[in-house]
């Protein structure tokens, strides 16, 4: 009896024999994959992304390596990839469009890498995106307003530990599911670019993990440090006497208007003044004409 069941097994041990060797193969060098959908490259000291990455990676690790760069075109055959995590490498920047395609892409882990500045269209509309890890690095100092244009599912955003100064509100009113923002840790300058951010911070502070008692500001005139729970809406309150761009538009489309206007009276009034003198002469002619 025991011969039929081992003869219906054969194919499927085979079967299974077969996936697993294929698996180990498609695995890259000095990486591990404990199962068919996940590629481990943690800590293996790379200097590039590895090659001969399966296409159907969901998970892909690549945290605590050297890597410099993410070719523009890496997503593009890695459509099913759900989870990235390059923690802890060298990255100085994501070239917009990078992530365009990863379509699937639920968690990215930036963090603790040399990036300087997040530009717009950085994450390509990566709708799917829940989690994004920007925190600690150290040169980053610029957040283009439009830079999480798109991520309309993500409720984790952390850039805490950044080189961060300023904020533009846009950047974070554009997530609507927003839930957890992390901002600590940043060398933020309380000054009238900041009141906005600051207005912000104390409507959402519950999307902050400490609020916004851990989070401190410099002072423009002397530097001095301050817990931003010491400050108010009033501490910005010379700034709405600060006139902005379009203030200053208005003022000079005003100021132009006002000299054409002038220029036109002048010029309408000297042309009646020119009418007058001549009909004045004319009619003093005429009348020395009857008295003749």
């Amino acid at each position: 009896t025991m011969l039929p069941c081992c003869r219906w097994l054969q194919p499927l041990i085979v079967l299974l024999s077969s996936a697993l060797l294929t698996w180990g193969q498609n695995c890259p060098a000095s990486c591990l994959c404990p199962d068919p959908h996940t590629v481990d490259c943690s800590g293996q000291g790379l200097t590039r992304l590895p090659v001969s990455i399966p296409l159907d990676v969901r998970r892909l690790l690549l945290s605590d390596n050297w890597i410099p760069k993410i070719p523009s075109d890496f997503l593009v055959l890695y459509s099913d990839l759900v989870y990235l995590d390059l923690r802890n490498n060298s990255l100085s920047c994501i070239e917009p469009g990078t992530l365009s395609t990863s379509s699937r892409l639920v968690f990215l882990d930036l963090g603790c890498n040399n990036l300087t500045e997040i530009a717009a269209g950085t994450f390509g509309e990566s709708r799917s995106l829940i989690k994004l890890r920007l925190g600690n690095n150290p040169y980053l100092t610029t957040v283009n307003e439009n830079a999480f244009l798109g991520l309309t599912s993500l409720r984790e955003l952390e850039l805490e530990r950044n080189a961060l100064s300023g904020l533009q509100v846009a950047a974070l009113s554009q997530l609507p599911s927003l839930r957890v923002v992390r901002l600590e840790g940043n060398p933020w300058v309380c000054n009238c670019n900041f009141s906005n951010l600051f207005a912000w911070l104390r409507d959402n502070s519950d999307k902050l993990p400490t609020g916004v008692d851990g989070m401190e500001c410099s002072l423009p005139v002397d530097g001095r440090r301050v817990a931003l729970s010491q400050l108010s809406v009033d501490s910005f309150r010379e700034c709405q006497l600060t006139l902005t761009l379009t203030d200053y538009l208005i003022i000079i489309f005003s100021g132009i208007s006002v000299s054409v206007a002038a220029i036109l009276a002048s010029f309408f009034l000297a042309s009646t003044v020119h009418c007058f003198q001549r009909w004045s002469k004319a009619n003093k002619s005429d009348e020395e004409d009857s008295d003749d």
